[in-house]
């Protein structure tokens, strides 16, 4: 004998395995993705934050030798920049911009890079994702 509802739901447990497959498969390519996105920022904030030691311990001279060093090394904008450039021409890892400010005392550092993510033709279609770190440092003097 022939049963009309085996035969209607036959086969219909197929899509529904098909598609949980096809969730837990982006739940991990998301996970991945998330997580290289995450160790590319560490690295770009690793890398600022160096820069902006770097800046922070480049003191004015000149204001030293004229003013003497009070509760923190003078710091100026042109020896930021320059202690950055160097710190950052040194280092393995390459950024496509950056900016170093300062208010005299505290140096500010902003480090961007662009960088492909794993499965970003996925998620970001095609498209770099723009990481972004700012680090700031004072060079404070002993006393």
């Amino acid at each position: 004998m022939h049963h009309r509802w085996e035969d209607s739901e036959r086969g219909s447990t197929l899509p529904f395995v098909l598609v949980c497959w096809l969730v837990a498969a982006l739940m991990i390519f998301g996970a991945i993705a998330a997580s290289d996105a995450f160790l590319e920022q560490q690295e770009v904030q690793a890398v600022c934050d160096g820069a902006a030691l770097a800046a922070a311990n480049q003191a004015d001279e000149a204001a030293i030798y004229a003013g003497g060093v009070g509760t923190a090394l003078p710091l100026t904008r042109s020896s930021a920049q320059a202690a950055v450039a160097d710190q950052l021409g040194a280092g393995a890892s390459a950024l496509d911009a950056w900016t170093a400010e300062t208010d005299g005392t505290e140096v500010t550092v902003r480090c961007t890079r662009f960088v492909d993510i794993a499965f970003g033709w996925l998620f970001l279609g095609g498209q770099q994702l723009e990481r972004t770190a700012t680090a700031s440092a004072r060079a404070p003097t002993l006393g």
